[in-house]
């Protein structure tokens, strides 16, 4: 049978530490929190125990940062699109931070298997003076274990409405975007990593992300098939093209720590989890 779980988490300043509050049902939960950076920043990790989704599964998760609070978000694994034998599987993913918020979003992978039909959607709304840095990764099969993307349908929309919109679908029978060379050139990831605000940035702090961004990609070995750009004055976004997810990882977590750095003066504090 399939499941339809939720889960609602809420951060708030109290006596001045960030502290999460959450309501779930079905398979979808939250650790316990961390505060590896001080009471001022809260760390978490989104755990769905079954570790992956089949057609007709649907995961709700909505995020709300109050106004002043600052949270940290990862996952402890990939989340997993199986194959379906005809409805989709969905993620639904809804981000609010309100003023003087911050947010950092770092989900590990997604991957498509083998005739998976799923749709990944993010919807950020971001109050004037609230700002995020999120990022996000799709991988295409599993190179590794030779299990190639072969049949279904991968939908990814990201979207600030009214500022910023991202949508594609990837069918595993599109030969040319696929493998051309206009398109995915045969690299079984993809990725970005963006930094939003609420509000247009000081053209000098546009352009010192960018310049950040930019710098940390000269020096990568992806910088051929890597750009950073603004597609508008509330948006930086940096993209990668990859063989296999952690090459791509890498350059996400670095550009996340130097963004950190020059536009919140604080240091890329990875989060616990990864290091285990």
């Amino acid at each position: 049978m399939p499941w339809h779980a939720k889960l609602q988490l809420d951060y708030s300043v109290e006596s001045a530490r960030s502290v999460a509050r959450f309501a779930h049902s079905g398979p979808l939960r939250i650790l316990q929190s961390l505060y590896p950076e001080g009471d001022a920043i809260c760390h978490n990790v989104l755990v769905h125990p079954p570790g992956g989704l089949v057609g007709g599964d649907t995961l709700e998760i909505g995020i709300r940062a109050a106004a002043g609070s600052h949270a940290l978000l990862t996952t402890p694994g990939a989340t997993r699109f199986y194959r379906s034998a005809g409805e989709p599987a969905l993620q639904h993913t809804h981000i609010r931070v309100e003023d003087r918020a911050r947010l950092d979003w770092l989900p590990l992978e997604a991957i498509c298997h083998t005739a998976c039909l799923a749709e990944n959607r993010l919807r950020i709304d971001l109050a004037p003076g609230a700002e995020m840095i999120g990022w996000d990764v799709t991988a295409l099969g599993l190179p590794h274990a030779g299990q190639p993307y072969e049949g279904g349908s991968f939908l990814q929309h990201i979207e600030m409405p009214g500022v910023w919109l991202e949508r594609g679908r990837i069918d595993a029978s599109d030969a040319l975007l696929l493998d051309s060379p206009l398109g995915l050139a045969g690299h079984k990831c993809m990725a970005s990593v963006f930094f939003c605000a609420g509000a247009p940035l000081a053209r000098a702090r546009m352009q010192a992300a960018l310049d950040c961004a930019r710098q940390i990609l000269q020096d990568h070995a992806l910088v051929n098939t890597a750009g950073a750009t603004s597609p508008n004055s509330q948006v930086v976004v940096v993209r990668v093209l990859a063989p296999l997810v952690e090459p791509a990882m890498d350059v996400l977590r670095k550009v996340w720590a130097g963004w950190r750095q020059e536009l919140w003066g604080l240091p890329g504090q990875l989060p616990r989890i990864w290091a285990t």
